[in-house]
């Protein structure tokens, strides 16, 4: 997999996974002391880095220690730093983050994005001990446009192959982002003009997602314009 994909590609990727909760459960809340956000902002933000501390301390650390037994990192290539809401663990070849934040609808809840991005080899997304530690994880996949694009550009190409092609478009008025189907893909892909995103209908590990992008990537094959986006 590795000589199919380029090392700066790879390196574009982001595996989110997404989670969350009610504020007055974390351990940091006290009943009566403490009272919930109305509002998201970066007072309240602060204040749920405070609330959520013993969390997050405790999440950061488990994947820590599962990251260096499992793939046998020594203490100079593995660090972990946490700051407020969020937690960093630096690998050799990959960073790991845990971001709390409120709900900007629903301030009395807060959500979890956990992000692996910086990977420096596809041969690393391929090994199994590394997918048994981000198991069940990550359900989208974004690839960030160095270059940006036109979305109408997008869509025209898309439009413009032939009617028997795998890939189909669909599209706002105003053309800000287009939702392409691919045959045989089950995430949703979406152009931004700044990225490609692929939203899956159930969370998986790091490979997974990537055979999934790989299949996209071969259909963007089709078009010279589709392919220049994840080249």
């Amino acid at each position: 997999m590795s000589s199919e994909v380029p090392a700066s590609v790879i390196a574009d990727l982001r595996f989110i996974g997404r989670s969350g909760g009610a504020v007055k459960t974390l351990g940091g809340f006290k009943k009566g002391r403490h009272t919930l956000p109305d509002a998201a902002n970066a007072t309240t933000n602060a204040f749920l880095g405070r609330l959520c501390e013993s969390e997050l301390t405790e999440q950061a650390e488990q994947f820590f220690q599962s990251v260096r037994t499992a793939l046998g990192y020594k203490r100079k290539e593995i660090a972990l730093t946490t700051s407020g809401p969020q937690a960093v663990l630096s690998a050799r070849d990959f960073t790991f983050e845990i971001f709390y934040a409120l709900e900007p609808a629903n301030p009395e809840s807060y959500a979890i994005t956990q992000t692996l991005l910086d990977v420096k080899a596809a041969d690393l997304l391929q090994r199994a001990e590394f997918n048994e530690v981000f198991a069940s994880l990550f359900a989208e996949l974004s690839f960030t446009l160095k270059k940006g694009v036109s979305v109408e550009a997008v869509i025209d190409a898309i439009e413009g192959l032939d009617d028997e092609t795998t890939l189909r478009v669909d599209y706002p008025s105003d053309c800000s982002e287009c939702q392409i189907s691919v045959e045989g893909v089950e995430a949703q892909v979406r152009c931004t003009g700044s990225s490609v995103d692929m939203v899956f209908p159930r969370a998986g590990a790091p490979q997974e997602l990537l055979t999934e992008f790989l299949a996209v990537r071969s259909a963007f094959q089709l078009s010279k314009t589709l392919a220049g986006l994840v080249a």
